[in-house]
């Protein structure tokens, strides 16, 4: 962690340059942080659409077939979900870290795999409606258990690959 001033955080800068530390960490290619018009879409939203349309064919397709090849039986725990939504969360961080620090200049890149093929993948809703099952079918403990393991390993998933993910950029680039 980098050296900051004596007053860094006092008046909204870090106190080395006086600008604010947090109008420079990366910024994703992808979002235009222009004032948008309303009313006007043109030919790059079509193109960024496209990519998160054909990203999210390509992730529920994925997930489906996960699915259908690794199926819950009735009140069982639903661990093909939950390992559906691990990886997928794993991977995201593992993209947003290259994307921000490796792949910059790719303006599809993170709407196609991020938004499309990984929002795709991922199954939050399924994970609500596999835990209104357990306890409709008075498998309480099993749905306490996935509620708690999915959201804490999802966050711990994403933390892990992305701090991983950026020791070894940094390392490859020293």
């Amino acid at each position: 962690m980098p050296d900051q001033h004596p007053t860094a955080g006092t008046d909204g800068t870090d106190g080395t340059d006086g600008t604010n530390a947090a109008a420079r960490e990366p910024v994703d290619p992808d979002i235009d942080l222009r004032q948008a018009r309303p009313g006007r879409h043109g030919r790059d939203d079509a193109t960024i659409l496209a990519a998160i349309a054909a990203g999210g064919a390509t992730g529920a397709a994925a997930r489906y077939l996960t699915g259908q090849a690794w199926p819950t039986p009735a009140g069982g725990f639903p661990a093909s979900t939950l390992v559906i939504n691990l990886l997928g969360c794993a991977l995201i961080g593992v993209l947003m870290v290259l994307i921000t620090e490796v792949w910059s200049n790719q303006r599809l890149l993170r709407p196609f795999l991020g938004t499309g093929v990984l929002g795709g993948f991922t199954t939050f809703s399924t994970y609500t409606v596999d835990i209104q099952r357990l306890v409709a079918g008075a498998h309480v403990d099993t749905a306490l258990l996935y509620l708690t393991l999915t959201p804490i390993g999802a966050l711990l998933a994403v933390w892990a690959t992305a701090t991983a993910t950026r020791r070894l950029v940094n390392w490859r680039i020293q």
